[in-house]
């Protein structure tokens, strides 16, 4: 007689996309301003017991979760996304796709490499100034 075994396997939940501000982006810039003005409207003179400190708590929250939604992007998740990408790239990309000239392809090309040079210089330097060894440079690789 042959022996069974049943193993339970849990359905994992694999996110394909996420909400993000780009960096140094105009929506980056509206997100703080909103933050920002947030913060200042917060009045907090009256804090008095822990209902009240409750309340602001809570729409400090509020604010803050709807600035976020409100200035993010949802942004699909593959292994071909990249960390260094931005706007600028996109309307480089977009102005070579509409001309089709040798010339924008080279510019969108040295403005990719340019900036892909800097963002692992700058992830490399990050690394190494941890006092981290090679390996935790190679994890971060291959993330």
């Amino acid at each position: 007689m042959p022996l069974t075994i049943t193993i339970p396997i849990a359905e994992e939940f694999v996110q394909s996309s996420k909400l993000t501000i780009p960096k140094k982006s105009k929506k980056e810039e509206k997100f703080v301003k909103e933050v920002i003005s947030i913060f200042k409207s917060l009045n907090t003179l009256s804090i008095t017991n822990r209902k009240s400190l409750e309340q602001i708590v809570n729409s400090l929250a509020s604010g803050l979760e709807q600035a976020w939604f409100s200035n993010a992007k949802n942004v699909n998740i593959t292994k071909y996304s990249k960390k260094w990408w931005n706007d600028d790239y996109n309307q480089s990309l977009s102005k070579y796709r509409e001309s089709r000239t040798l010339e924008d392809w080279k510019s969108f090309k040295h403005i990719v490499k340019s900036t892909k040079r800097t963002f692992f210089d700058t992830k490399i330097q990050e690394i190494a100034n941890k006092s981290c060894g090679p390996w935790e440079l190679m994890n971060w690789v291959n993330k």
